[in-house]
């Protein structure tokens, strides 16, 4: 990962800052409290998550021990084996809310970091006119999430999407042959704060929907087949046990 290692006073500062904000994760009537781990990648150690609705908007926000979003992966130089950094918020909103095929698994928002390939085809995000060259650059997706036997014992993969089947997909899918979704919600980041937030065309299919806050590195296959992207690594689950005790108002 390329490591961003802020001086005393700059944490310092963080932390009066942290303790000054009232609108972080951390200070929400409903978070969902986790302890600090010191054996953690600050940036990945999560503190609280929380998600709250206003009107048809939802924001999502984690926050962490450390500068949120400071760590990126380091590049493989291929997709084969590429490897993914994300925070994550699983949630129980079945996937046709947002245009996926319904009952399918978990519907996930992500905010991610890959450097080996960018799978928002629609947005620049780094602003240089090219749309093929940004995913290093932290993005937001909604993938679904599925027990994955081919990741590896008990653990989740993004669904695969087998040749010659057609499920239903959002609009802005970026073709590749997996649930994602790339909407374009930009991720923002603000010392130990990540905050998503999210439209939705029907405010009423996210009342009282439940939620949890994740952090997680992920790896392309390195034979670029199903399964095409797994979970490999949990740095942090605010639940400790992806119970999705949050609660959208």
């Amino acid at each position: 990962m390329n490591r961003t290692l802020p001086s005393a006073a700059a944490l310092l500062l963080l932390a009066g800052a942290a303790a000054a904000d009232e609108t972080r994760a951390i200070h929400q009537a409903g978070a969902i409290a986790s302890p600090a781990d010191a054996s953690s990648v600050a940036a990945f150690d999560i503190l609280a998550a929380h998600a709250h609705r206003a009107g048809r908007l939802v924001t999502f926000h984690i926050t962490t021990g450390g500068i949120a979003g400071a760590d990126r992966p380091q590049p493989a130089g291929a997709l084969a084996g590429a490897p993914v950094l994300s925070y994550v918020w699983p949630t129980s909103l079945d996937p046709a809310t947002v245009g996926f095929a319904g009952g399918t698994g978990i519907l996930t928002l992500a905010a991610t970091s890959h450097p080996d390939f960018d799978d928002t085809p629609l947005f620049d995000e780094n602003g240089d006119g090219d749309p093929g060259n940004d995913g290093v650059l932290w993005h937001s997706h909604w993938v679904v999430l599925t027990p994955t036997e081919g990741c590896g014992a008990g653990a989740l993969g993004v669904r695969d999407i087998p040749d010659g089947a057609t499920p239903a997909m959002p609009a802005t899918w970026p073709g590749l042959p997996i649930f994602i979704d790339s909407p374009g919600y930009t991720p923002l980041f603000d010392g130990p704060e990540i905050t998503v937030t999210v439209p939705f065309a029907d405010p009423a299919a996210v009342h009282g929907a439940a939620y949890d806050g994740v952090t997680a590195a992920l790896r392309v296959n390195a034979n670029i087949h199903a399964p095409l992207l797994c979970v490999t690594d949990i740095f942090d689950i605010a639940s400790g046990d992806l119970s999705l005790p949050g609660t959208i108002d």
